[in-house]
């Protein structure tokens, strides 16, 4: 069993209903759902082109899939998680849009958001004493992505590579796309099916924590936590640097 700290909503919430929509399975109750026509793309096709980010359910990456530590428990993360949204205040984001990111279609955000960069920043740290080391299939897996030096510091000292700095909020669409007529049909399908959610301001008030049940499995969703707290991530994560040594309440 492995847990992961995803940016997500509640499901009656017009984003997360949105890419659940597009991607073709509820991660809240584990369903499939019919996905959109996109225009000049069998749909048969369109389901072979989203079955990664399918499996993993529709989500943006705060804290990345991890096994507990043997010392952790599940009761444990859960109240992590209810304290931890207890404590920061929900912010705003201008805004999400379609945009490739290398070979795959993610809703990435309008400009920098840095406030959201460091609630990332802040879930990484303050959810890691509940994460297990990674083994050693799981290190080597991960190096084969062409890491830099950085990069692969990040794997050893944190399990994943993409983090503070080089961390890239994106909520993926589809698989790696290959072939640029289908990577141009993909694009414009998405920017007509998120029309309604995107180059727009948001807020960001919530969080979820997903499971995936046994490994390859389809991530679902636990619990989502409405974030409830005062602090706002940037004061939070200021906070925790100045007092690395807390521990995790």
């Amino acid at each position: 069993m492995r847990y992961a700290i995803y940016f997500a909503a509640d499901a009656d919430t017009p984003l997360m209903q949105l890419g659940t929509t597009w991607l073709g399975r509820d991660p809240f109750s584990g369903t499939a759902v019919q996905q959109p026509n996109v225009d000049g793309l069998d749909p048969a096709r369109f389901a072979d082109l989203t079955t990664s980010p399918r499996r993993y359910g529709f989500h943006g990456t705060l804290k990345a899939p991890f096994s507990l530590a043997e010392s952790a428990t599940e009761d444990a993360l859960f109240a992590a998680c209810t304290s931890f949204a207890q404590m920061i205040a929900p912010f705003d984001l201008k805004g999400l849009s379609v945009n490739r990111l290398g070979k795959f279609l993610a809703l990435t955000p309008d400009q920098t958001e840095p406030n959201l960069e460091a609630f990332a920043s802040l879930c990484v740290r303050h959810f890691d004493p509940f994460r297990a080391p990674l083994n050693a299939e799981d290190l080597e897996r991960r190096r084969q992505a062409n890491l830099t030096p950085k990069q692969d510091a990040y794997v050893e000292d944190w399990g994943y590579p993409y983090i503070f700095d080089e961390f890239r909020f994106h909520m993926t669409l589809s698989n790696k796309l290959e072939n640029e007529v289908e990577t141009e049909t993909m694009t414009l399908g998405a920017e007509t099916h998120f029309s309604a959610v995107t180059n727009s301001a948001l807020t960001c008030r919530h969080f979820g924590l997903y499971v995936e049940p046994e490994r390859g499995a389809p991530f679902d969703v636990h619990r989502i936590f409405e974030l409830t707290g005062s602090e706002s991530p940037i004061t939070a994560l200021k906070m925790a640097l100045a007092n690395p040594n807390e521990e995790v309440s």
